[in-house]
């Protein structure tokens, strides 16, 4: 799984995707500061399954921060895409083509206008960043249609002649966009599109480019910026506007900052929480700093919005759960390590799916499974819930 941060440049996409993963990336105010697609780790929260036997884990990978744990998730930030990247303008189709492989995408929105259509400064909501979200959708869909439609009247040519079934034929050639033959069978069915293929315009084909970019890339909206005075206006007219869309209120520099200052134990402060703890000596810049982002961000919007925007792309999206492989009676590894591992599992996943993933022994050698926390025996077809114990017993 892998999540795609995305915008126009300069709306704070860099810093976005610094705070939620710290990577090292390049961040400056002007358009393009973001060259090469930057990849990192992210971490969603859940509340960790030690507080339910009463114990501390020790994660291998992530952390758990009062029993808090923070699950790994590969992230890519994508330099900025401005209108006609499609045909080309700004830096065009490269990075477009640098999102095949996103499962999902953050969209960072500058909420309070402070950026042109080009990415360029101007003054504070002097632009209506409903634009931004209206050229996104743009961008990605004549982006699938393009693909759909290169030397589409010999495809269908082909198809028409071979009596090849039309989704398992376009499954194929999307399948480089996480297309799959099911999804085009049911889009056809839903657009009520013409049985024979020949027929179809244009329009066919972007009607069906919108609804598999829908499909395939679904997105959240992170309207940053919201420390700005004014923002909070916007932010609540676009809601309204985009109501098929789920907003979130972020402030990407408030979250670095905390994230800064708890790395250099100034504050103690779990990620995503409406509050953090002073503990260590600060000057009065960052005492001013600090207060700023308690008053207007935290006790405002609850939080700076990073990780509720990556817990919400992968859970809600993406609908994944977490599973912890843990014993009955052992709830360690071999090392001594408590619930040393967590992972993230896709929708509607089993017993069987999860002895898989451990180790191809486990799944084909396969007994049965326990549900560690309510101790009852399940078989391999048992629907595992977010947040679940598994052991797998297994004939090796």
């Amino acid at each position: 799984m892998i999540i795609g941060v995305v915008g126009k440049p300069n709306v704070g996409k860099s810093t976005f995707f610094k705070a939620a993963t710290l990577a090292e990336v390049y961040i400056a105010n002007y358009p393009f500061a973001t060259i090469k697609p930057n990849s990192g780790v992210g971490y969603v929260r859940i509340d960790c399954a030690d507080k339910h036997f009463n114990v501390q884990c020790n994660p291998r990978q992530g952390y758990c921060l009062e029993h808090q744990r923070f699950v790994p998730v590969q992230m890519i930030d994508v330099a900025g895409l401005v209108p006609g990247a499609h045909e080309g303008l700004g830096l065009g189709n490269q990075f477009l083509d640098d999102l095949r492989q996103a499962d999902a995408l953050i969209h960072v929105i500058d909420i309070a206008g402070t950026t042109n259509e080009k990415g360029e400064p101007v003054e504070a909501l002097t632009y209506n960043p409903s634009n931004d979200v209206k050229f996104l959708e743009v961008e990605l869909d004549m982006w699938y249609f393009q693909i759909l439609k290169k030397g589409w009247e010999k495809f269908a040519r082909t198809i028409q002649q071979t009596k090849e079934a039309v989704h398992k034929a376009i499954g194929k050639q999307l399948s480089g966009l996480k297309v799959t033959e099911e999804m085009v069978e049911d889009c056809v069915r839903k657009l009520e599109l013409n049985p024979e293929i020949i027929h179809w315009t244009d329009d066919d084909l972007k009607r069906l480019a919108t609804e598999l970019r829908k499909i395939t890339k679904p997105m959240i909206i992170a309207a940053n910026k919201m420390d700005i005075p004014g923002a909070d206006k916007n932010f609540e007219r676009l809601k309204l506007e985009f109501p098929d869309y789920h907003f979130v209120a972020c402030s990407s520099e408030s979250e670095l900052a905390l994230k800064e200052a708890a790395r250099h134990n100034i504050i103690k402060y779990v990620h995503g929480n409406n509050n953090f703890e002073a503990v260590g000596h600060m000057n009065e810049k960052q005492q001013n700093a600090l207060d700023f982002i308690k008053k207007n961000i935290l006790d405002k919007f609850g939080s700076t919005g990073v990780q509720e925007v990556l817990n919400y792309a992968v859970f809600n999206l993406l609908e994944y759960i977490a599973i912890f492989p843990g014993g009955l009676n052992k709830l360690t590894d071999s090392h001594g390590n408590v619930l040393p591992d967590c992972f993230l599992m896709p929708p509607n996943s089993k017993a069987i799916d999860f002895a898989f993933r451990l180790h191809s022994d486990f799944g084909n050698n396969f007994i049965r499974a326990i549900d560690v926390k309510s101790k009852k025996t399940v078989g391999k077809d048992h629907p595992l819930k977010h947040c679940d114990v598994v052991e797998i017993i297994s004939g090796k």
